[in-house]
């Protein structure tokens, strides 16, 4: 799951950054409306949180830009601005969950997670191609109703294969699923966690597209 943290304040965004990632969230920063902007249209995320004191533009403008351009985006909006007028204009401009500052983390993760489930319940959550099966809400993979043990990415290298199905993923594509913006990354990550794949799955399951990426193909 992808989060785009739009934050002015830089060790609260670096703070924030470190916790979501170690809850499992590939968490990309940004500091102004403009650049969030730019960065949704480039890299659609998942899920946005969004403080609206922003240097450059009121985040609530930010938002409704969003909400122009047709994105149904789940926006989490967080900021200081903790008035039950300023909850309603929020809310009103098409926030799907609005937490004033000051704030504990775990809250922020367990109202992240309440968001990740919704995306869930509207999209499949049991993917089966073959004897693989996936079950993205308990995080369970199984082959042929055995379980198969998963490291986290090499778990969200499948599910966007799953979820795609029939359709190439570049490794670029992947990647931006795994990694958030300037984490290193080594040049045959994705080359790696295909191979572990294949070895716990079977070396036919991901097909390589040479030069183009990898698919699943119903069989």
């Amino acid at each position: 799951m992808q989060v785009l943290l739009v934050e002015d304040d830089q060790s609260l965004a670096t703070g924030l950054s470190k916790a979501l990632r170690s809850e499992g969230f590939v968490t990309n920063h940004v500091a102004a409306g403009e650049a969030a902007l730019h960065a949704i249209r480039v890299d659609p995320p998942d899920i946005i949180v969004l403080d609206l004191g922003l240097p450059d533009m009121d985040g609530l403008d930010v938002l409704r830009k969003i909400r122009r351009s047709g994105s149904t985006i789940p926006v989490l909006i967080l900021t200081a601005r903790a008035s039950i007028d300023a909850r309603v204009s929020g809310l009103d401009s098409g926030a799907d969950d609005y937490l004033p500052k000051p704030f504990e983390t775990p809250e922020l993760v367990a109202r992240l997670r309440v968001i990740e489930r919704r995306l869930a319940g509207t999209q499949e959550t049991r993917v089966t191609v073959g004897d693989i099966s996936m079950d993205t809400l308990s995080r369970l993979v199984t082959i042929k109703g055995e379980p198969v043990e998963l490291a986290r990415r090499e778990f969200a290298v499948l599910k966007s294969l799953l979820e795609n199905r029939g359709k190439i993923q570049t490794r670029e594509q992947l990647e931006s699923r795994l990694y958030a913006w300037g984490e290193e990354v080594s040049s045959n990550a994705i080359e790696v966690h295909i191979h572990h794949l294949r070895k716990k799955l079977g070396a036919d399951f991901i097909k390589t597209v040479r030069g183009v990426g990898y698919i699943v193909r119903e069989p």
